[in-house]
């Protein structure tokens, strides 16, 4: 049975989606066979992984539409065991087109249903947004994992995503857990830093990952190749942290 992870956070530039790709290709490694759906309009998780976004025919654009089948929207990925759902720009355009649709919440739930038994992960990359892409990702999911970026507004909004949550788990999807929060862009020599993961774990305890995202150069680079953290450098300390975080969520779900 394949278990649906959600990357989810309002705010932009908290790690969303180098979390997903590199995530996934972690997983992929750790040999768990893995699907990374990117439903973000900007497409990023699909360029960083290789794929040239312009070439894209069909993606997440069509499944939420369901003008093709989940299975037909998948592309293979040089990362062992990593298969992708692609995004392209006109998936900017699905909130206005599903806006008056019957159950417009349940579109990416539906077309998953034949693929999910397919995987033993499926990762889905979030808009930086709490509207209709993001509530399709949260009715589809499983469970959560909500990047925060250890910085001066780490917190801020935080409590409106896990109100989103809430509400989600009220009306669509009484499943959905959060599988956690993960710390990122920490870096050690700053007192701030420490001050932000000292407050999130006192308020959150169990819900935050040990695993905590280093601030990393290799990080950065990597998705202007087209690569994922352990195929352009393995021996990185951002690779170390991914596969870190990949054990540690395969140990959650054995």
């Amino acid at each position: 049975m394949g278990k649906i992870i959600a990357i989810a956070n309002q705010k932009g530039g908290v790690g969303k989606t180098t979390t997903s790709i590199n995530l996934a290709a972690s997983l992929g490694v750790l040999e768990k066979k893995v699907l990374l759906i990117d439903a973000d309009p900007q497409a990023n998780a699909t360029s960083g992984i290789g794929i040239d976004v312009e070439s894209v025919e069909i993606g997440t654009y069509q499944l939420l539409e369901h003008s093709s089948s989940a299975r037909e929207a998948i592309l293979k990925t040089e990362t062992p065991n990593l298969d992708v759902i692609p995004a392209h720009i006109d998936l900017v355009a699905i909130e206005i087109e599903l806006v008056d649709k019957e159950a417009r919440e349940y579109m990416l739930k539906k077309a998953l249903l034949e693929i999910k038994e397919d995987y033993d992960y499926i990762l889905i990359d979030c808009a930086p947004s709490l509207g209709l892409l993001t509530l399709n990702a949260l009715t589809a999911a499983d469970s959560v994992i909500i990047p925060i970026q250890c910085e001066y507004f780490a917190l801020e909004g935080l409590g409106k995503l896990l109100n989103t949550i809430k509400s989600v788990q009220k009306i669509h999807n009484p499943e959905l857990d959060i599988e956690g929060l993960l710390l990122t862009m920490y870096d050690s020599r700053l007192r701030l830093s420490n001050q932000v993961v000292e407050e999130v774990q006192k308020h959150f305890n169990d819900m935050v990952f040990e695993t905590i995202i280093q601030r990393n150069v290799k990080l950065s680079e990597a998705p202007s190749f087209g690569e994922n953290i352990i195929n352009y450098d393995a021996a990185s300390k951002g690779a170390t942290n991914y596969l870190s975080l990949a054990k540690e969520i395969i140990n959650k779900n054995p």
